[in-house]
């Protein structure tokens, strides 16, 4: 081969600008160049080219750089992208989105234009590529220039009997049109059923036409809400026979080349209404005189890599499932009942095989040294969070108080460390929906955060930083919990954000999540201090899986690996796994294991995939508790509330409601007056006639005229007689000044 034919081929590695920025967007987390370069076979004097073409992408504002090394997709829609139709308007117009948005954020608002006339008006569900033109922040005009497909998504809905077969009544309040069914097209489907259809070509007097693949269950019981959220973000939630018969001969180790630990009183401590206990602690002063009141710990993990074999029937479901996920009236669980609730839990007074750590830290919390090795326990007992705090406050306990007490002076020990390593502290509060029998919520209660929640986190942290050293230490390869720090462009929104409320973040700075503390310091008494919190939440950048150790920023610890919870995470398995092939461990049972050592790349392929299962069971659990949270203010309609504005878009404003916590969303079609400018710098809507302004922060009262859990629809309106208008406009003319003052 000539060299000027190498040269051609070396050149033909370069990808285009539009295959970088899919691949830079496809991937979870931020895109290292040399992975990059790695995947598209660049070599040699093709980098520079390469890096060339990042900086060009990034000056085109297409994506953005975390750091020198470093890429991600700018909030910013590329110039041509793919949007599909969701919901067509009252006047016939297409309401489109990016293919693969992220649920749990607004829509952008795009407007479309058919642009030639050769190209037909899409309609429901189709995807089309479109030129798109800023028109202010996430603001666009869209072009139409052809057709792609039909999006193949699967659609969730109530099935209504009609003559000619049935109607799919939507369940997403964005989507308001009813989805004709045939009727040698509605199979089994009955009469208020949920059902999943699947859309075909061909429209019935204007409306689109589907299939029903399968009925779901009945949209009025008790499960309805959570069997939405699970059928809409795909989320595997039965175990075939064939699954559920491995584990039928599943039994503990014998007691061979394990640490005996079942005369060390371990402890669960859990939620009261926790399904799985994979974890038991201990605590005892270190008797070694080169550490002077410093403290022992074992932490102790079921040794859920025992029963799930690498590439058995148990393994390729764990990975598919790749963690566990929680609702108000279920968990999905990643591994079956016979090992999640069974084999696999630490249940009071039952052998059990673990992977303990014992860990050997100061007076002040600093990790001396640490030991991983196979064990057997017997778990004292299985204690909950508030029950573990009244003892310790001198409540009756039924085991030695010393017990109890050496887990809290372990705890404050390790708290010292944490304060001076300078973890990231939001203080925002949990909620938690509390269910009846029937399966209706009762209340929605703000968690009260406990010592001993504190406890056993700190414990957990302390094990998975052992994990990570190890690991680091093992130098085979592994999976880390990385967490980035915030992107250029966050944290310029936050910037202009926090100007509006008179506090100033400097620019030209590199930060560490202790600076994010200093600033939470000083406004912890500030009016709107929890939507502060959650501001600098949002800036943070999404944590993930990755071989690629680049640490963990929020924590702020460079070596982290999750080790504490193989019965709920496939990252957990993994490490446990990891530990175990380096540590030599495998040799602990009659029945020898054999361990494969992963590579990195397949260690990058699966980061890559529990990434996205893990953002999955997020954006399933959110999607369950927003519409547990409608179907709570649903038996509220018409009453008035107070809240704050926790977010403002050009579609209008998120309210956040004092004491119940729940959110609902004021369209901007339903403020007073009607003719809103959107200001994207300043995060306002502005009514210049009427003299109002909507701000970030501000607090206002609203009427409750729409809750629905079943379509998930939350829609306030701010209450607009007279009276509260002549205010509204006062705190206009205002403009913050309690806060100056403050």
């Amino acid at each position: 081969m000539s060299k000027k034919d190498k040269r051609k081929v070396r050149l033909d590695s370069l990808p285009s600008r539009d295959e970088l920025i899919a691949h830079i967007r496809e991937k979870d987390g931020p895109s290292i160049r040399r992975d990059i370069a790695r995947t598209f076979g660049v070599r040699g004097a093709e980098r520079a080219k390469l890096r060339r073409m990042l900086i060009e992408l990034e000056n085109d504002g297409l994506i953005a750089r975390s750091n020198k090394q470093k890429w991600s997709p700018s909030d910013r829609l590329p110039p041509v992208t793919v949007l599909v139709v969701y919901d067509i308007d009252e006047d016939g117009y297409p309401l489109v989105k990016p293919v693969n948005w992220d649920e749990g954020k607004p829509y952008p608002f795009i407007e479309l234009k058919t642009g030639s006339k050769n190209v037909k008006a899409p309609g429901l569900g189709d995807r089309i590529l479109c030129r798109l033109q800023p028109n202010g922040e996430q603001t666009y005009k869209a072009i139409l220039m052809r057709h792609v497909s039909k999006d193949a998504k699967e659609i969730i809905g109530i099935f209504r009997e009609t003559n000619e077969g049935g109607l799919l009544e939507s369940i997403d309040r964005r989507n308001s049109k009813d989805i004709f069914i045939s009727d040698n097209h509605k199979g089994d489907a009955k009469d208020g059923e949920l059902i999943k259809v699947g859309l075909i070509p061909g429209k019935h007097y204007g409306m689109s036409r589907a299939k029903v693949i399968k009925p779901i269950c009945d949209a009025s019981s008790s499960g309805a809400i959570s069997m939405i959220a699970i059928h809409e973000s795909d989320i595997p939630f039965e175990f075939s026979e064939p699954l559920l018969s491995a584990t039928e001969k599943l039994e503990q180790p014998k007691n061979i080349a394990r640490k005996d630990y079942r005369d060390v009183p371990l402890i669960t401590i859990d939620g009261t209404n926790a399904r799985d206990f994979d974890d038991a602690v201990f605590a005892e002063p270190d008797k070694s005189a080169d550490n002077p009141d410093g403290w022992h710990l074992i932490v102790a993990i079921a040794d859920v890599s025992w029963f799930v074999r690498p590439d058995s029937i148990l393994d390729r479901e764990a990975y598919k499932r790749g963690n566990s996920v929680y609702f108000p009236d279920r968990v999905v669980p990643m591994l079956p009942p016979a090992l999640s609730n069974n084999l696999c839990s630490l249940l009071p007074n039952q052998e059990r095989a673990c992977l303990a750590v014992d860990l050997w830290i100061t007076k002040t919390g600093v990790l001396l040294s640490h030991k991983f090795q196979r064990a057997i326990i017997k778990s004292f007992g299985r204690f909950n969070y508030e029950q573990v705090e009244n003892i310790y406050n001198g409540a009756p306990s039924p085991i030695p108080r010393s017990h109890i007490d050496n887990l809290y002076m372990a705890f404050k020990s390790l708290s010292h460390e944490r304060k001076n390593r300078g973890t990231l502290e939001l203080d925002l509060p949990e909620t938690k929906i509390v269910l009846e029998r029937q399966g209706n919520v009762k209340s929605i209660n703000t968690i009260k955060r406990l010592d001993s929640h504190r406890l056993i986190e700190e414990f957990m942290i302390t094990a998975n930083i052992a994990a990570g050293t190890e690991l680091t230490r093992l130098n085979k390869p592994a999976i880390f919990r990385i967490h980035d720090e915030p992107d250029k462009e966050k944290l310029e929104v936050l910037r202009r954000v926090l100007a509006e409320f008179k506090t100033n973040l400097p620019k030209s700075k590199i930060y560490r999540a202790s600076d994010f503390n200093t600033l939470l310091t000083k406004l912890k008494k500030h009016p709107n201090s929890q939507l502060i919190n959650e501001l600098i939440l949002r800036s943070q950048s999404r944590a993930e899986y990755s071989p690629q150790n680049i640490g963990h920023f929020g924590l702020n610890i460079r070596k982290y690996a999750h080790f504490t919870s193989p019965i709920r995470r496939y990252a957990d398995l993994l490490v446990h796994r990891s530990l175990i092939r380096g540590l030599g461990l495998e040799k602990t049972c009659k029945d020898e294991e054999k361990l494969a050592e992963n590579t990195i790349d397949s260690f990058i392929k699966i980061g890559e995939h529990i990434s996205a299962t893990d953002r999955r069971a997020v954006n399933a659990e959110r999607n369950a508790n927003d519409r547990y949270t409608a179907a709570f203010l649903s038996r509220y309609l018409g009453e008035l509330f107070t809240g704050v504005i926790s977010g403002v878009t050009k579609a209008g404003l998120f309210i956040r409601l004092d004491k119940i916590g729940a959110e609902g969303f004021v369209p901007a079609s339903r403020l007073t007056g009607n003719r809103y400018v959107f200001d994207s710098k300043k995060y306002t809507l502005s009514n210049k006639q009427l003299g109002i302004k909507h701000r970030l922060g501000e607090k206002v009262e609203i009427r409750i005229i729409e809750a629905n859990g079943i379509k998930s629809s939350s829609i306030f309106e701010i209450n607009n007689d007279d009276k509260s208008i002549q205010r509204q406009r006062k705190k206009t003319k205002k403009s913050y000044r309690k806060i100056k003052k403050k």
